[in-house]
């Protein structure tokens, strides 16, 4: 059992999460082309160490929070608001 910090609700345990994906991709300009849409949708690293991703609080406030994550334990570091800048821990930043 994992105990994600729900900025709203305060620690719960990930069954009332749903994972929605990598927080750190940037949706392209209306303009960018279908080559920068195509990586946008179909091209992910698979980064190993600390993350940021989207967790959705469906079993509880239904609001969406960033996760801070290590990849390789499933520690977190952290939680905040989907507008929260969520620093990776100084251990480093996740290899690509």
């Amino acid at each position: 059992m994992h105990l994600i910090p729900c900025p709203w609700c305060g620690p719960r345990d990930e069954a009332e999460f749903n994972y929605r994906g990598d927080a750190t991709v940037r949706r392209p300009a209306p303009d960018a082309g279908v080559d920068a849409f195509y990586d946008y949708v179909y091209t992910r690293a698979n980064p190993r160490g600390w993350h940021t991703e989207w967790w959705h609080h469906a079993g509880g406030c239904r609001q969406f929070v960033k996760v801070v994550r290590h990849t390789m334990t499933h520690a977190i570091a952290g939680a905040g608001r989907a507008t929260d800048e969520m620093p990776l821990p100084k251990e480093g930043r996740a290899a690509e």
